[in-house]
């Protein structure tokens, strides 16, 4: 998800104005990441490292620590920077694995794991990392457990039905399925929104904060992470290639159906130009195809109207906050939380 390094310092910068430092708490995270994969086993340290120190925005350990701030909670408390831990490993074991699926070349401006090392390597590191954020998990407590196994089980069952509605399924032995739009919501609000979410719930709950506040947090996250990831979908086709390696039309050579491509298919029809050209991304001419579908979408209002739809995700993020803006000490870290939904659409300028 294309949250900016940048933003990320801006955040930082704008808390550290107002009191609300999060930089203490995110170096204990950055450092329990490394003692959690230490191994006897050098090649699994290694290749566990590998994209830790490749860096990253720690964007999740970020939403646990803003999250337990609400309930007064010091950025450093143990129990959030185990938790921002674990929402960072779970997160990494995906990179490693989507990486393997997708068969991405680059990762974080590098050769993807599976590229350096093999298939089997990065499945297995991919694994190893969540069995290390389920071990640290049980120590938070059975509830931290049951909210981290119901996420890594939306995360998986959000990519077995991503590749089930999209061209590749037969080829997985899958029974493909209409990827439509509601089958879009579906998978984007499992393999993104899910773990997003789940990081603004840890942090309210291991702060003690009560039901109604933890749900609140829990509804923003949720919300967020459709935001961002309808947002980066348009910025897939909309942008041009990037410094971390990731080109253009990704999500079309994958054969999978993005919100900005299912409403302009929508208004095409079956038998249109785009329809063709969008069927061909999945045979010998994807390149081609891809060249020619680019600025077909790129002009099409279905564009106007999937950025439309991410605003609408952001605008409903920043009114779940509602419930929580009584508090005279919240204001600093609302005014963060809102800063990311905004952030996160602002993207399109």
């Amino acid at each position: 998800m294309g949250i900016s390094q940048a933003a990320i310092d801006d955040l930082a910068r704008r808390g550290a104005e107002q009191g609300v430092d999060l930089s203490p708490g995110l170096r204990l995270i950055e450092a329990r990441l490394r003692e959690l994969v230490a191994a006897d086993l050098p090649l699994v340290e290694a290749t566990s490292r590998y994209l830790i120190d490749a860096g990253g925005k720690r964007f999740r350990p970020m939403l646990v620590l803003l999250a337990g701030l609400l309930g007064d909670a010091d950025p450093t408390d143990r129990d959030l920077v185990d938790a921002g831990a674990i929402v960072e490993l779970v997160h990494l074991s995906t990179l490693y694995h989507d990486d393997v699926i997708d068969t991405a070349e680059v990762r974080r401006g590098a050769p993807a794991a599976h590229v350096k090392w093999s298939n089997t390597t990065a499945i297995l590191t991919g694994d190893f990392l969540l069995a290390r954020a389920s071990e640290l998990s049980a120590e938070l407590g059975v509830e931290v457990t049951r909210i981290m196994s119901r996420t890594i089980a939306d995360l998986a069952a959000g990519q077995i039905r991503e590749v089930q509605g999209s061209a590749e399924a037969s080829a997985h032995g899958m029974a493909p399925v209409s990827a439509d739009r509601d089958h879009y919501l579906t998978v984007i609000s499992e393999k993104t929104a899910s773990l997003i979410a789940s990081s603004c719930r840890l942090g309210a709950l291991l702060s003690g904060q009560d039901t109604a506040a933890i749900e609140t947090l829990t509804t923003y996250g949720w919300r967020l992470g459709m935001a961002f990831q309808l947002a980066d979908d348009v910025l897939d086709l909309a942008s041009e290639e990037t410094a971390s390696g990731k080109v253009p039309g990704t999500d079309l050579r994958e054969g999978v159906r993005t919100m900005p491509v299912l409403l302009a298919l929508e208004a095409e029809g079956p038998d249109s130009e785009l329809a063709a050209l969008l069927e061909a991304t999945t045979g010998p001419e994807v390149e081609e195809a891809i060249t020619e579908a680019l600025p077909l979408l790129r002009s099409h209002p279905a564009m106007e109207l999937a950025r439309d739809a991410a605003r609408l995700e952001a605008a409903k993020a920043k009114r779940a906050l509602r419930p929580l803006e009584q508090h005279p000490r919240h204001g600093p870290v609302l005014e963060g939380l809102r800063y990311l939904a905004d952030y996160a659409v602002e993207r399109f300028a």
